[in-house]
């Protein structure tokens, strides 16, 4: 007769299971302002599909609509991608989020499935670091298939003299994509001529590089960075030198 035998509990399973349900039966809405403006500050996790394509899991410690900003935000500002094709849905969690890790559970499953490719090629919202800048990325990579748009708009920017250490201050806090630039004290004391209001970061790149003489701006497929050099970078798609 037996009278006992093994069982294993997975939490982590069931936890998976209720959220992936949760989610599944939600509408997906427009990645907009607006319906951004219709979410709760509560923290939680959410999905963001591209032309209906479950493309990306992730979570928010504090604020969903805060986090999904930022994603719009980014998409805002890329190349070959319309905002109008991304859409999200997502799910406000009240346990503790680091102890649950609730989006490595959905990732863990849809990547499983083949899905959240995003989560698995570059999609990110921080500077990747300067060790990265000589990074030659795949094909596939989401930098190369959505690079940084150097014809958007920098909002906010006045025409007139402007001091380099301060346009740089704003081009930073403005831009949807990283803008890293080098340490110098020269900053302070260089101004440059903006032609006209709200510039292309383009037109502002190309200023810069001519008022700084031995710097160079470089893009990179998902980032810009500015530093006291000359050299080539693998992944270049534009460099801004000063002429001559």
């Amino acid at each position: 007769m037996v009278n006992s035998a093994r069982f294993s509990l997975s939490v982590t399973r069931a936890l998976a299971d209720q959220m992936s349900a949760a989610l599944s039966q939600l509408t997906p809405a427009r990645l907009t302002a607006d319906a951004l403006r219709l979410l709760e500050e509560l923290p939680g996790v959410y999905q963001l599909y591209h032309r209906g394509e479950l493309v990306y899991v992730g979570k928010a410690d504090q604020s969903l609509p805060q986090r999904l900003d930022r994603h719009l935000a980014k998409l805002g500002g890329r190349l070959n991608i319309e905002l109008a094709d991304v859409t999200f849905t997502c799910l406000y969690v009240d346990e503790d989020l680091d102890a649950m890790a609730p989006e490595k559970m959905l990732i863990d499953r849809f990547r499983a499935q083949g899905r959240v490719r995003w989560n698995f090629n570059g999609f990110g919202n921080n500077d990747p670091g300067q060790q990265r800048d000589t990074t030659v990325y795949r094909t596939d990579h989401f930098d190369v298939l959505y690079p940084a748009d150097l014809s958007v708009r920098v909002e906010g920017i006045d025409a007139g003299i402007q001091v380099v250490v301060e346009l740089v201050a704003a081009m930073k806090a403005r831009l949807p994509y990283v803008f890293r630039i080098g340490k110098h004290a020269e900053l302070s004391r260089v101004t440059v001529l903006v032609p006209g209001h709200d510039p292309t970061a383009g037109q502002l790149f190309a200023l810069l590089a001519e008022a700084m003489p031995g710097w160079q701006v470089t893009a990179l497929p998902g980032y810009v960075i500015m530093y006291p050099e000359r050299r080539e970078y693998p992944g270049a798609r534009r460099v801004y030198r000063a002429a001559g």
